[in-house]
Formats: structure tokens, sequence, C-alpha cells
């Protein structure tokens, strides 16, 4: 088995990078921009696996796009860059919907009783399946490559799927050894802890508060500001960031700052559109 797809990576390996997809980046991923040349390479032979090996589908009425598909597995990828590819080998399949999806209330088992009122559905961006698929929103997968809001919902369902490449969901990805499963361990509940009583208590928090619903969904917000907002993280949790550094092993400079807004004219041409 093993053998066999060494095989079929290297075939996929063979092939140059296609010139659209560089395109594809330049205009749809900003955070490439920001790699030193041996990452950029990596991460391309990356994509070209992640591409060639899921399987995708464009639901909703989605037409399915390579452009989609790189823009995906571009975000995905940076995840494991510095790290084990086979932890997204839990990713089997990549669902993209148009725009955010709503989902219908789950069917109760045959002997399943409700513990709680029955949903009526809910609408969502993305989802991570132990097992099963990753759905995507693709709006939102653009705007977050290119940067255009604060988080990045691809970080955030593929932070779940290295969760579960442990086979639980726990907010524990896979570590090596005992000493850093412990380190792990402590690390996060005091940053969870400390993130969940000041959203109990109302108060603002750098992380989305979103991230107090579980050890899990704290992973994977933890995980977008690592990579989104690396500075403000390591200011407001630094042991939090420090351990992230650690297992993701790269770190993203931070975007440079906008120009500067043109200065404005000394003319009076302001002045005379208000009092002509």
């Amino acid at each position: 088995m093993f053998g066999s797809r060494a095989r079929r990576r290297k075939r996929i390996l063979a092939e140059p990078f296609p010139p659209a997809w560089e395109r594809y980046l330049e205009d749809n991923v900003a955070f490439v921009r920001r790699l030193d040349g041996a990452q950029q390479q990596r991460l391309r032979e990356l994509i070209q696996v992640f591409v060639a090996e899921k399987t995708w589908e464009g639901c909703g009425g989605l037409e399915l796009t390579e452009e989609m598909q790189v823009t995906v597995a571009a975000q995905a990828c940076l995840l494991v860059l510095g790290t084990n590819e086979h932890f997204l080998d839990d990713v089997a399949s990549i669902l993209v919907y148009p725009t955010t999806v709503w989902a219908p209330p789950r069917r109760l088992g045959t002997f399943e009783q409700p513990r709680a009122p029955v949903s009526h559905g809910r609408t969502l961006l993305g989802e991570a399946w132990l097992g099963g698929p990753v759905v995507l929103a693709w709006d939102r997968v653009l705007a977050d490559g290119r940067e255009e809001g604060p988080g990045n919902l691809v970080f955030h369902e593929l932070a779940h799927k290295l969760d579960m490449a442990t086979g639980a969901i726990d907010g524990t990805p896979p570590l090596p050894s005992r000493a850093e499963r412990k380190r792990w361990g402590e690390v996060c509940t005091v940053a969870y802890t400390r993130h969940r009583r000041l959203v109990e208590a109302g108060l603002p928090t750098l992380m989305d508060p979103y991230g107090a619903t579980n050890e899990a969904e704290f992973f994977a917000v933890a995980t977008e500001m690592y990579f989104t907002q690396p500075a403000e993280l390591a200011h407001e949790h630094p042991a939090l960031y420090r351990l992230l550094r650690d297992f993701y092993r790269v770190a993203l400079p931070p975007p440079p700052p906008p120009p500067p807004a043109p200065p404005l004219p000394d003319d009076g041409s302001i002045a005379s559109r208000f009092f002509h």
C-alpha cells in the first residue's frame, strides 16, 4: 500500500506545476508571497498531491474549477508545510458550496431519544467530519485566502482534521512524545480556561468567542489566529503561540501594512466642492 502511494506521488510530482495554478496562488492566496523560496516550492508539491488525491465535489449548483481546488489546497497544505503531510490523510473528500450552507436537522437514530429540542436546521460556512468530508463555502474561502477578513475558514476546518488524525476530537493533534502531550495539555488548558472565563463574563477577547465552545473549537480558532494574526497572538497568549509554533514549525510574518492614503490636495479644491 505504502509503496503504491509513493509511486503514485512520484508520478504526480513529475508533472510541472501548471502556470495557471501559479496565477491562482498569486491572485487568491496572499500568504504565499511571505514564504521563502524553499517553502513555496514545498507548498507547490503539497498542493499537487492534495488536488490529485482528494475527491472534490461542487455542491449547491457550484461548478467546481481548478482555481477553487488550488485555492483550497494551498490554504490546507500550509498547516502541514512544516510538519507531517500524512496528518491530512483523514481528508478524503472536499465538498465546496458557492456560499453559506443550510444544514437540515440531524435525524435521530432508531433507538435514540432526543436530549434537547430538535433543531430546525442551521447555517454554516464550513464543517469537518471525523472520517468524512470537509464542507467549505467558496466565497468565504476566497475572501480569507485574499486576507480580506480577520480569520480563515480553511485553516479552521483543516485544524479540526489535524485534531481528528488521532482518532479523537479533543483539541490535541498528533504529538510524538508523552512530554509533548503533557506540555500541550498544560498550555492549552490554561489558555482555554482563561478564554472561556472572559467569554462567559461578556468581556472582549482577542480570539473568536466561538473558541470557548469546547477544546476542539479552541484549537481550531487558535490555529486561525496563529496564521492570520501571529503578532497579536504572541502578545496576548505567548505560551500558546510558542506551542503552536513548535507544532506547525512554520511561522508567517505578518502581512505588510496597507499603503498610506494619498495626501489631501492643498489647492482649495476640497473646500471649493462645499463652498462653491
